[in-house]
Order: C-alpha cells, then structure tokens, then sequence
C-alpha cells in the first residue's frame, strides 16, 4: 500500500477525530509491525504542531500488556497521543494514566493498512450521531439479550454501569477512543447465557463460513469455551491472575472463576462505513449491525475487573433486545 493510501486516513485520525491543535504536543506511539502506520499518523502530526514525537518498540505478547516506561511516560506528558500497535494499549494502566494526567488520545490495536484505510474513510460526525442513536435505545435498559441462528442465546444485567460511546470524537482533556471507532459498550454487573463467535476472534482472526466459537457464561463469569486455542489463552491468563474465586478450587477441572474469565463487555458495532468483516477485531467489532462481546479485563471501561487480557469476539446478523423490545442496529454485513 502507498503511502498516499495512508495519508487520507492519517489525515482524518489527527486532524478531524483527534483536532490536533498547532500549540499541542503529539505522542505517536508505534512499534516494528505498525510503523507504517505510525510513520503516517506522525507525518501529518508534525505538518500540524512543531511538537510531535514518534516512539517505536518491540511488539507486546499480549493485547493488555503495559508499554516499556519510557512510552508510558510520553504518552502521559504529551497533550495528545495516538497509539498504532500490534497489541492493544486500551485496557492498560498506562492508557489510563495518560487520560486521568489530561492527555486525550485514540489506540489502534492490530491495526493493519487495509484496515486503516477502510475504517477510517468515514465522516466521524455521522458515526457519532449514529452512536447517539443506539444510546437512545440501549442506555436505560435493566436486561439486554442477544440471539442469532447460530446458538447465541445471551442476556447481560448492566445494572449501574454506564453504557459508553466511542464516536472517535476525541476532543476533551481525557477523551479517549478506539479508532477506527464507532460503537456503543457496556461492563455488564453479570450475565447467563451463551454466545457464539462467528465473525472474528484472536488468535484465529475472520473465522471461516460455517465455523463457531461457543462460550457459556454463568453468573457472570465465561464457564466454558469450546475452542482450544482461545482457551488455551484465558487459561495462561488465569496462571497469571492466580486468584480463584471464592468456592472455585485452582485446580478444579472447571473452568477458574477469576479475572481472566470475567464477562467483561458487550458492543453494538455503529460504523456502517464497515461493509464487510476483514479479520481485524478492532475494524471489525465496529462494523454495523454486529455485536460483540469480550472477556477479561474491563477495569478500562466502567468495570472492576483487572486482568491481563481482553479477548473480544464478533457476533454477525444478531437479534438485541432491550427489555424486550427489539432494537434497531445500524448497517448489516
């Protein structure tokens, strides 16, 4: 892909979605996979502000692990900071840090140049006001349930927490946003049900035609996975956390019920500039008329569960209901 390819979307990233100020400085935090992208995003910063800063580093194992210290460190002073990177930045603490000391920035996790350029050749102002339309429907419900063909048969409790928005609109001292962005998500306090995955999933990517991921959840908590590899992953992650539940033995066949398997978000997806699935999760999650729903860590997005890993997986051609009543989702594919 050229680099005139990438320069639209860079565009798009610092100058509409971020509104990168010609005083501000610019963090853009890259490592050896993403550096096109990273060098794209900081070629338009630098055109922009004479204060723009690109950080590369050896990629991260896993999405929710924390940076070196001195990216971390860059990422918090700069007032702005974008973050193209092969393992997701969003649920750490050093994202979090940065916006709590007022810097507002936008993570790109596993941003590929496809994706890039398909996910951010979109008008954000109308994917916003599509973000506040699903608002609308979803913000005040006390029970949303989610069923498909395919055997998902769901209902998530979101109790107090906050249903949130992200618009890419990253405008305000702390604002943050995934980009490419557009969807409407949730920490939910519980949930019973099962959800099966047949758009994408890490470490698969876009499942093939026909093929599924089957996940029970019970009280909260993911009790089964029917896949060995995305299992394989929580339970190394669940190692790691080593705080079984309370009546769940460490060594119990079962899965644990720690952090690691913590039912952490369902998201509506409300790009409808995503007409198909790429095998991307962060474009993909945002497509229309999808749904999708993660695991693990969700201290970043109105939970309390703090874990060392976030897996989301998209769900195609979903029904959702908000007590009871059918909710209209945006696009399709």
């Amino acid at each position: 892909m050229s680099d005139t390819d990438l320069r639209n979307p860079a565009e798009t990233a610092v100058e509409q979605c971020l509104n990168l100020g010609a005083e501000e400085s610019c963090a853009v935090v890259t490592d050896d996979k993403r550096e096109a992208v990273g060098e794209a995003l900081y070629e338009v910063a630098s055109e922009v502000t004479d204060d723009a800063t690109l950080l590369r580093y050896p990629p991260g194992d896993q999405h929710g692990e924390e940076p070196p210290a001195p990216v971390a460190a860059a990422m918090r002073e700069a007032d702005v900071f974008l973050a193209p990177t092969t393992k997701s930045l969003s649920h750490t603490r050093a994202r979090e840090d940065a916006c709590e000391a007022g810097a507002r920035g936008a993570t790109l996790p596993g941003i590929t140049e496809e994706a890039f350029s398909t996910g951010l050749d979109a008008d954000y102002e109308s994917i916003a006001a599509e973000c506040e339309a699903m608002l609308e429907q979803v913000a005040d419900a006390e029970a949303v349930r989610v069923t498909t063909e395919r055997g998902t048969d769901i209902t998530f409790s979101p109790g107090d927490r906050e249903w949130l928005s992200d618009t890419g609109m990253v405008r305000d001292p702390g604002d943050f946003s995934n980009l490419p962005a557009g969807e409407v998500f949730v920490s939910p306090e519980s949930a019973d049900g099962t959800y099966v995955v047949d758009g994408t999933m890490m470490p698969h990517g876009l499942l093939d035609d026909g093929e599924t991921l089957a996940f029970e959840v019970e009280d909260g908590y993911v009790t089964s996975i029917s896949d060995d590899d995305v299992r394989g992953q929580v339970e190394a992650a669940a190692d790691e956390v080593g705080d079984a539940a309370e009546g769940t033995s460490a060594s119990s066949d079962a899965p644990r019920r720690n952090a690691a398997y913590n039912l952490a978000e369902l998201g509506i997806g409300t790009n409808v500039a995503v007409t198909e699935l790429v095998g991307s999760v962060l474009l993909d999650e945002k497509a229309g008329g999808t749904v999708h729903v993660a695991l693990g860590d969700d201290a970043g997005i109105g939970g309390d569960t703090d874990a060392p890993i976030h897996l989301d997986g998209i769900i195609r051609d979903p029904t959702v209901y908000a007590d009871g009543e059918e909710v209209a989702l945006p696009g399709g594919v």
